[in-house]
C-alpha cells in the first residue's frame, strides 16, 4: 500500500472512530475548517483533550500527505506511528468522554 493509501485509511479511521458517538452533526474531515464546524454544532469545549487529539492528528496528516510522492523514511514511520497512538487516544476520549461539551 502507499504512503498515500496509509494517509486516507487513517483520516478515515479517524472520522469513524469520532463518527461513533452520538453527535448533533458528524465529523466531515480533518480539515481546520471542517473541525470548527464541528466544534461549534456540537458545542465541544475547544481545550478538551478530544479536541487537542484530532487537531494533533489533523497536524501530522497534512505534514505526512505532503511527504507522500518521497521515499518513506524513518520520520516518515515514526509521524505514522504517532498518528496511530492519537487515534488510539481519540478511541478513548469518544469511549470516556468527560467534559467534553460546553454547559
Amino acid at each position: 500500500m502507499g504512503t498515500r493509501g496509509l494517509n486516507d485509511y487513517a483520516q478515515r479511521d479517524i472520522l469513524l472512530l469520532i463518527n461513533s458517538a452520538n453527535w448533533n452533526e458528524e465529523f466531515y474531515g480533518l480539515s481546520s475548517g471542517a473541525i470548527e464546524r464541528w466544534v461549534n454544532a456540537n458545542q465541544i469545549k475547544r481545550q478538551s483533550a478530544l479536541i487537542q487529539l484530532t487537531q494533533e492528528a489533523a497536524s501530522k496528516l497534512f505534514f505526512l500527505s505532503n511527504k507522500s510522492q518521497e521515499q518513506i523514511t524513518e520520520e516518515y514511520r515514526e509521524l505514522s506511528q504517532e498518528v496511530r497512538s492519537l487515534a488510539d487516544k481519540i478511541k478513548h476520549e469518544i469511549l470516556n468522554p468527560r467534559g467534553l461539551t460546553k454547559p
